[in-house]
């Protein structure tokens, strides 16, 4: 039994297989709370386009450590400080960390792996003058030990073996060697309706007096993702989608503060492209984006339990900060930079939107729309420059602090010209998972833009929610938000409030039944209009 052989063997072989484990985030009694995990990071499928981009910045590279003082939480009187002292400078079976996490426990197939990794290592011969360091006694215990975990050490080289065979199939049957392709395919059944007479838009016009029909609405997409060297991305990325913001009961009653469907919203049935960018990693710690088609949530206003419209929230006032970008997509450039202790981040964003092109973000606020509309600037894109610099342009900083695994604070700002009008917003956005399967979120933007047809105006947004994860079975999903996202006394006589509550379940593993309700009060900032009630049935198909 293990009882019998030298302790510092014993005891190097189990600090060793503690980072080994650490580094592949088994669980510990130290471990942080589990928080969740994005659709776009379990499946790189079309996802509203809030990618998350850690090409290259993020990516460690496993090096041999040469000295026991590069481990920062072991200390000269730790008990276990001469045997991992002979494991990483006599032995060097250990790679490159920060931590050791020398309290955590380790599982008899854990064990066997760190020393199948220790003996194949030895057995290498890659360094000579290592094997000629071993003595007799150290024969003898790593023989001992190969035959006390025998089985365990079968079990895990028939593994690898088997692993080697898939990858080979896969290989063998890859679309590319470069690239992958991945897909997406929402399908929904939209209804809603209202109370009272008609539904006003928020300068008194007459939006509807008529109850909406139901709809179904799709969108398609399809991603081809190239990676070169490992640590870059070109990305493009193919979409078909349902006509627009409008052809959802929430869009069409309530078209100009973000109660639409915002998987609904790109609105091209035709085939287009909806994402073409190159990101590339000239250090560890940074990575830099270009491309001619970005969308600026992409990169930032990210949060993990309301960002993407397709897995948690769909009300587009949840989805993302209304106030924050008002027209993010275009042709730009994205900096990106993330401190070796990966508690703080940074990223720029500069995005150029062709001046006369027909954007569908926010069009009724900003510009065109019905004559009903706010319409804060009189014709969209009348008097616009155009090109790199012209107009519109939209310039956004984003700093994210993660003092621990569980929160992420971050505080952004905004800056650009939309139609004629310059505008500037602060902003904030935070989450915290309390536990594996609770977590809260919120947002805050103060914006101020000039010369409207409201004159020099300087709106505020909010939103808050809750989201629960593994609830009834395991990976379902389930959330209740709630925003003001355009509050202004400047407009209507009120202030409109959105709420959704969401239930994502799992029907397989590529196939995600979920039935919201979003709730409109005040829409349009309107006191006369009565509640709006939409239901949506949302299924997402991704391979």
């Amino acid at each position: 039994m293990c009882r019998f052989f030298p302790l510092w063997v014993i005891s190097s072989l189990m600090v060793w297989v503690g980072m080994v484990g650490a580094g592949t985030g088994l669980a510990t009694a130290q471990t942080q709370p589990e928080v969740f995990v994005k659709d776009a990071e379990i499946s790189p499928s079309a996802n509203d386009g809030r990618d998350e981009i850690s090409v290259g910045a993020d990516a460690a590279i496993a090096e041999q450590m040469s000295s026991v003082s590069q481990l920062t939480d072991v200390q000269p009187t730790d008990w276990a400080y001469q045997a991992l002292q002979s494991l990483v400078e006599q032995y060097q079976c250990l790679a490159a960390s920060q931590t050791f996490q020398g309290d955590r426990a380790l599982s008899r197939q854990e064990f066997a792996a760190g020393l199948k990794a220790c003996l194949d290592s030895l057995a290498a011969g890659a360094d000579r003058s290592i094997a000629a360091r071993l003595n007799r006694e150290d024969l003898v215990t790593l023989e001992r030990l190969q035959q006390e975990f025998s089985a365990e050490l079968i079990a895990l080289e028939g593994s690898v073996e088997a692993l080697e065979a898939q990858l080979a199939q896969l290989e063998t049957h890859a679309f590319s060697t470069t690239t992958t392709l991945s897909g997406q395919a929402i399908v929904a059944v939209n209804a809603g309706g209202f109370s009272g007479d008609r539904i006003i838009s928020p300068l008194g016009g007459v939006i509807s007096r008529d109850q909406p029909n139901p709809t179904l609405l799709y969108r398609f997409s399809l991603d081809l993702n190239t990676s070169f060297s490992g640590t870059d991305l070109l990305k493009l990325r193919l979409l078909a989608a349902s006509p627009g913001s409008g052809d959802n009961a929430a869009g069409a009653l309530e078209p100009n503060l973000g109660s639409a469907t915002d998987f609904a919203v790109p609105g091209t049935q035709q085939l287009s492209v909806a994402r073409l960018y190159y990101t590339f990693a000239p250090t560890p710690d940074l990575s830099l984006t270009i491309g001619p088609r970005l969308v600026a949530t992409d990169f930032i206003d990210q949060n993990r339990y309301a960002n993407v419209s397709f897995r948690d929230f769909s009300t587009q006032a949840l989805v993302n900060n209304f106030l924050l970008l008002p027209r993010p997509a275009g042709a730009g450039a994205v900096i990106s930079w993330r401190s070796p202790q990966a508690a703080i981040a940074l990223r720029a964003v500069y995005i150029a939107a062709s001046a006369t092109e027909n954007l569908p973000e926010n069009q009724q606020l900003l510009g065109g729309g019905q004559p009903g509309d706010i319409r804060l600037f009189p014709t969209q894109g009348g008097g616009a420059e155009g090109g790199l610099f012209g107009d519109p342009y939209l310039g956004a900083l984003e700093l994210e602090y993660a003092p621990v695994p569980a929160l992420k604070v971050r505080l952004q700002s905004s800056i650009g010209k939309v139609l004629g009008s310059n505008f500037h917003t602060l902003g904030a956005n935070i989450d915290y998972s309390i536990n594996q399967q609770l977590g809260l979120f919120a947002r805050y933007a103060y914006s101020s833009y000039s010369d409207t047809t409201l004159g020099d105006i300087r709106p505020n947004y909010w939103s808050a929610g809750v989201a629960l994860q593994d609830v009834f079975v395991e990976s379902d999903l389930a959330g209740m938000g709630v925003a003001q996202p355009f509050i202004l006394r400047e407009v209507g006589n009120a202030t409109q409030t959105n709420l959704e509550v969401f239930y994502n379940f799992p029907i397989s593993q590529n196939l995600r039944l979920t039935p919201l309700l979003q709730v409109i009060t005040h829409a349009g900032n309107q006191s006369s209009n009565d509640t709006i009630l939409v239901g949506t049935l949302r299924t997402v198909f991704s391979f």
